[in-house]
């Protein structure tokens, strides 16, 4: 019903200071179509894109795509979409925007906004395999109900290596975790030898800078903060 995933987008105030830690991470740019009117551009690792906007209007977002994104609206709001936004005038691109029940804002767009940068899926960043976004949420068993209609398969609360309900679907995996664990959404990357990744990004100068979830060890996982504020996660575990 959502479509297929298109991108984490993110609000930037400095887009070039984003593109550069991703880059420095092993991020490549996408080729980005002229759709906003505010600066915008796209870095992919090749499983995960994040679409980087530099406007104060955005918000954090899982953005997808599908078409007729006009006819979506009602079935959208009877399965639990928060409707914010509608915009399916004649004249403008077409958008909707909505919450899901833990606030988190979810976009639908009519058409995709940048061509594949070319990487293969496999292709990992330095910061290991993308594995899901991790959104916090404080009821798991609404978010069951909401995310399983739409596609994604909700597994069994796991403890390790952090509290969290994974949600998987043909495109995306979702881990949902609780507020006290992280107060934010975070892109989550595993690697069986993340502590050897995190030696090499520390000596090329990057350094985490926000405190891990309980009870991870910060020699072989580490949470980095982009400069708009996203959190990456990375972990020496499977979800």
């Amino acid at each position: 019903m959502l479509g297929r995933f298109h991108e984490f987008s993110v609000p930037t105030a400095d887009i070039l200071a984003s593109v550069e830690f991703y880059e420095r991470l092993g991020f490549t740019q996408a080729q980005a179509r002229e759709v906003w009117r505010h600066p915008y551009g796209v870095l992919t690792d090749g499983r995960i894109s994040i679409g980087l906007h530099q406007s104060p209007a955005r918000e954090a977002s899982l953005t997808f795509v599908q078409p007729d994104v006009a006819s979506r609206c009602a079935d959208l709001e009877r399965g639990g979409l928060r409707l914010a936004y509608r915009r399916t005038g004649a004249e403008m691109f077409h958008e909707i925007g909505g919450t899901d029940p833990s606030g988190q804002r979810l976009v639908l767009l009519e058409a995709r906004t940048y061509s594949p940068a070319g990487r293969r899926p496999e292709a990992t960043s330095r910061c290991g395999y993308f594995a899901a976004v991790g959104l916090p949420c404080g009821d798991f068993e609404a978010a069951r109900r909401f995310w399983e209609p739409l596609g994604f398969v909700a597994g069994e609360e796991l403890e390790e290596p952090y509290p969290h309900l994974l949600l998987t679907s043909d495109h995306l995996n979702i881990a949902l975790h609780r507020p006290r664990t992280l107060a934010s959404a975070a892109l989550v990357f595993v690697d069986a030898e993340m502590g050897e990744r995190i030696a090499r990004l520390r000596e090329s100068g990057i350094e985490p800078r926000a405190r891990l979830p309980a009870g991870l060890d910060p020699a072989v996982n580490a949470l980095l903060e982009a400069p708009e504020g996203t959190a990456l996660l990375l972990l020496r575990a499977e979800l």
